[in-house]
């Protein structure tokens, strides 16, 4: 079978990670092709071609038409195999990085091409940036990293035999063990504004004073960006055991060889990586449990039952008044930028449900009011006496009964069902019903839009503009 891989670019990061391994998992099985807008230094076991219209959109320069790009990735498709490839993999195509990609792929498709579409992020969860406004491809195959995002789009039109169920493969964590005197907590992550960055912080208050957390990589894009410094100064101001960018002085496999357990505190994940990778390496992984992605691993056998759901904290502790009108205007103004309407009375019941015990979940907050939370502990410790009442569980963060038991039985599950043999089975078959049988259906994109838009889980970190206070 011949199958042609396109993604915008093939710079580190975590769909050119999932593009590298796909690649690998079928090669000497199938026949395959890459092309991109930006080949970077990504080395491939397969030809790449590299189409720079195909990349992301660049500020004042003008691209040729859709049409005139989709031309030339034919040729490089009729270079390869003169009679066309089998299968077109495209990633990411419902996000508008590129505001010509979905008028390219569709004259692909017009001309014949089978399409099979992976959305790994949408552009409805809280990413009205990279919206579309016009319709997405129709009758063409598409697949999803989790059963989430699988019932979403089943409920926003598409037939269950054009969507396919492709979970990431995982490869194991090697740790590299080293001196270290004080093993630190280690968040590995890039600490985009989702990530959560004070929650973590604010569980720092509550280890051991022998333990800190160590956070791995700063953030890319300038809004993450100045929120992490933020933080980053705001930390060193109040002498928090925190420390920032290990990743960019140690190497990954000696921080998690000398780490002494790890921690998440994401708000929002697509595949949820994270909660599978560390076990991989023998570390205990504890924090934030996010239900609908968590599902699908605890359904395989992989226990994440003792991490939280929610952190409670005092609604009183924060600006209580500025913080329900920056939420209500959030709401407003996010629904007006998908086009999508909301009811007044709906946003209202909404956030006195989220507030009903004077409580409000610490990751709903954007970071001014996070702030405000922590200070309220660095001013009078005794408070974290009511925060443990309110999360029994932060008495004693981290622990867990039998870890080597669980850290066992979790390693076992996952190279069970993520493992790359397994992978490649689910991919080779998906291709082939890609190949082998058409779909008709579309998306109905204010159903998708509906989805999303969960006024139950709307957090200003994800949704809010970044406000410094």
């Amino acid at each position: 079978m011949k199958v042609a891989f396109v993604h915008y670019h093939l710079k580190t990061g975590g769909v050119t990670t999932v593009l590298k391994r796909q690649v690998e998992a079928i090669h000497g099985f199938f026949d395959t092709l890459v092309l991109t807008g930006d080949r970077a230094t990504c080395e491939l076991p397969c030809p790449v071609v590299e189409i720079p219209e195909l990349g992301y959109d660049q500020p004042g320069v003008s691209t040729p038409a859709a049409d005139m790009v989709a031309g030339r990735a034919l040729e490089a498709l009729n270079e390869k195999w003169p009679g066309g490839c089998d299968v077109l993999h495209v990633h990411n195509p419902t996000l508008a990085k590129n505001r010509q990609f979905l008028q390219i792929i569709k004259k692909l498709q017009q001309a014949g091409v089978n399409l099979f579409l992976q959305i790994h992020d949408f552009a409805e969860d809280g990413r009205p940036d990279l919206y579309f406004n016009e319709d997405y491809p129709a009758d063409c195959h598409f697949g999803v990293i989790n059963a989430r995002d699988a019932d979403i789009l089943i409920e926003a039109g598409l037939d269950r035999a054009g969507l396919h169920h492709i979970p990431n493969a995982v490869q194991g964590l090697a740790g590299n063990g080293g001196r270290c005197p004080k093993k630190p907590i280690l968040y590995p992550v890039r600490a985009i504004r989702r990530k959560n960055l004070g929650e973590a912080i604010l569980l720092s208050m509550f280890l051991d004073n022998e333990q800190h957390i160590a956070v791995t990589q700063p953030p890319n894009s300038p809004m993450d960006t100045a929120s992490y410094r933020d933080w980053v100064d705001w930390v060193r101001q109040h002498h928090l055991r925190v420390d920032f960018e290990a990743g960019t002085r140690v190497a990954f496999p000696v921080l998690i060889g000398n780490s002494a357990s790890m921690v998440t505190t994401s708000i929002s994940e697509g595949f949820g990586l994270a909660f599978l990778e560390p076990w991989t390496a023998g570390k205990l992984l504890w924090g934030r449990r996010l239900g609908k992605i968590c599902a699908d691993f605890e359904e395989n056998g992989i226990r994440l039952d003792y991490l939280y759901d929610q952190f409670n904290v005092p609604l009183a502790w924060i600006d209580a008044r500025t913080f329900s009108r920056d939420w209500h205007l959030s709401v407003f103004n996010a629904a007006d930028r998908y086009g999508h309407p909301v009811v007044v009375d709906r946003v209202n019941r909404a956030f006195a449900r989220l507030t009903r015990s004077e409580t409000i979940d610490f990751g709903l907050l954007s970071e001014k009011f996070q702030r405000q939370l922590i200070a309220r502990l660095i001013a009078d410790p005794s408070a974290k006496v009511e925060l443990v009442r309110l999360n029994p569980w932060l008495s004693h963060p981290g622990e867990v009964s039998n870890p080597s038991a669980i850290i066992e039985n979790n390693r076992r599950a996952i190279m069970q069902n993520y493992g790359a043999e397994q992978y490649r089975r689910r991919l080779m078959a998906i291709y082939d019903q890609v190949a082998q049988y058409p779909v008709c259906h579309q998306i109905d994109k204010r159903a998708l839009r509906e989805s999303f838009f969960d006024l139950d889980r709307f957090s200003l970190l994800q949704w809010g503009a970044y406000d410094p206070g």
